[in-house]
């Protein structure tokens, strides 16, 4: 039994590689395909002088403010997140305010809300025909074009609009750190009379530093992803212009250019965050035996914390949902008719879907790293995890470029297997986009189990298969329930790839509420806007229920 004990869990005994790693490296092939095809597209021999052709003229024309417009809105939301989640973070984990414990879980709500719906939200509320300037000038009596109004269809206003839905990754991970980090530490600054700001710049943020920087680094990915609001907007930016090379203009090298071009700036991003920590390590000295003292703010401070806290809350959350509840009462709705029905049950399939799979892949894959213990192995659970970072549009280009040949090969030899522009297709690029968000979930789960366990049951007689079934997943139930529903969230939300990929004739909530609201039918669009809403809060919910839970 000793010897059987100690053996390591990375041979295996029938020779060969381990099954497990075999299939993750199966795994983490397909997840790399999206990089594969968008590279091979650039520097294959026979398209190598019309990618040089295109990229000069993507180059000379429209590329230059594609990259320019998306850096400064990626600027905009790098500061306004860093202001906003900071701050909010640093306010309720320190001090001790009116409505503290509300904000405390209320400040991810604006996670719930896709934006692309907060887009439309605000343009029917600020155009020249919304409440909001028609309520002015009948009250003040102006005149259309005698005052001046800012433009939410702009390049600001996307920035605004990203910082207000995206801070709560910052505020998230910033306020564990604040929470994680030693009372002693805050004590011994205001021992030496640092006050509370004061305490704040030379001890908390600088251990909150790399939490800051992984969350800004979320949501700039987040911003460079989307394409529904941008292109709401007319905001020509990266990601807007892949699409409209491959959708509208059926350009394959000009999307995989741009594509290309994007993938590096995620790329950089990635790697931006990781040499901003270089060599420094954030080490919390002494326990967290005690908790630390909130500061009771009084008077205007405690009312200014509390406004500062309220407003992206109302901004990012309740104020978009009071306009698509208006839409939704007042204006030319959609009725609950069987195309609803079918565009809501295509939504809830295809999450269905691809949440069983993302939840069963992820299972064996992170306990393959747990059962194996090989180095790769960690490079597959690595490559998995890097998926989230792929904008979907990225991803789809990567995918359709070899389906393409597929296909192409399938017709030649009288196949009729067609794979771009399928469910299949579909999927898969969801898979590779959203993996990571079950993997995390799943892995953070299985670590909570002690080896102990592992050992007890193959002294028993277990396998490996039947630990996991018998041992570990009544265990990781509750993990698997939560990365099953963020994927099954995060497709419900999900709209480059599903307007890239979708079958023809094939609509989810999210691409009709794209499309109606493209149409200026944002009456109509509300519905399924409110759907997608409502279906995004279940894992908010489990959020705050576990934010309540870390109260300090």
């Amino acid at each position: 039994m000793s010897r059987m004990l100690s053996a390591p869990d990375a041979r295996y005994q029938g020779g060969g590689l381990h099954p497990l790693l075999l299939a993750s490296l199966v795994i983490a092939l397909l997840v790399g395909v999206p990089i594969v095809g968008v590279l091979s597209n650039l520097f294959s021999h026979a398209e190598l002088n019309a990618s040089a052709s295109t990229f000069s003229h993507l180059w000379a024309t429209v590329l230059p403010e594609y990259i320019v417009n998306s850096a400064i809105i990626a600027i905009i939301v790098a500061v306004l997140t860093a202001t906003i989640g900071i701050g909010c973070a640093w306010l309720v984990a320190v001090f001790d305010f009116p409505g503290k414990k509300f904000f405390e879980w209320a400040l991810i709500l604006p996670l719930a809300m896709p934006a692309y719906v907060v887009a439309y939200a605000y343009t029917d509320f600020l155009q020249f025909t919304g409440p909001l300037q028609t309520g002015l000038r009948t009250l003040f009596g102006w005149q259309g074009g005698a005052y001046w109004f800012p433009q939410i269809r702009s390049v600001g206003g996307a920035g605004l609009l990203f910082a207000l839905v995206l801070y709560p990754y910052v505020y998230l991970l910033v306020r564990n750190a604040f929470i994680e980090r030693s009372p002693r530490m805050w004590d011994a600054a205001r021992t030496l009379g640092a006050g509370p700001w004061q305490a704040f710049l030379q001890v908390s943020l600088p251990l909150a530093r790399p939490a800051a920087a992984a969350g800004m680094a979320l949501a700039l990915m987040e911003t460079l992803a989307d394409y529904g609001a941008v292109a709401y907007f007319g905001v020509p930016t990266l990601t807007t212009g892949i699409y409209k090379s491959w959708y509208i203009f059926s350009d394959r090298t000009a999307a995989a250019q741009i594509a290309a071009v994007l993938l590096m700036v995620v790329m950089g991003l990635m790697l931006l965050e990781q040499k901003s920590r270089g060599r420094a390590r954030y080490y919390a000295v002494g326990g967290r035996s005690t908790a630390q003292a909130a500061t009771v703010l009084t008077g205007r401070h405690a009312w200014g914390a509390s406004l500062f806290c309220a407003l992206p809350v109302l901004l990012g959350f309740f104020v978009p949902l009071i306009i698509l509840l208006r839409l939704l009462l007042n204006e030319d709705a959609l009725s609950f008719g069987t195309r609803y029905i079918g565009w809501l049950e295509n939504t809830i399939v295809l999450g269905g879907i691809t949440a069983l799979i993302a939840v069963v892949i992820c299972v064996l894959m992170a306990y393959a790293a747990r059962v194996t213990k090989s180095r790769a192995q960690a490079i597959c659970n690595r490559i998995v995890s890097m998926g989230y970072a792929i904008p979907g549009a990225v991803i789809a280009v990567g995918i359709l470029i070899p389906l393409s040949y597929i296909d192409a090969w399938n017709s030649e030899h009288g196949i009729t297997l067609i794979l771009s522009g399928s469910v299949i297709a579909l999927v898969y690029a969801y898979l590779v986009r959203f993996l990571a968000v079950s993997f995390q979930s799943v892995q953070a789960g299985l670590t909570k189990i002690t080896p102990a366990m592992d050992a007890s049951a193959r002294s028993l007689g277990h396998g490996i298969g039947s630990m996991l079934m018998h041992i570990h997943v009544p265990l990781l139930w509750r993990s698997v329930l939560t990365a099953g529903l963020l994927v099954f969230v995060d497709v419900v939300k999900e709209l480059p790839a599903t307007l890239t990929i979708r079958p023809f004739n094939f609509d989810t909530l999210a691409v009709i509420t794209h499309q109606l609201a493209s149409d200026e039918r944002l009456g109509e669009a509300a519905l399924p806007a409110l759907t997608i809403v409502l279906i995004a809060i279940v894992p908010v919910v489990i959020l705050a229920r576990a934010i309540a839970r870390t109260r300090p």
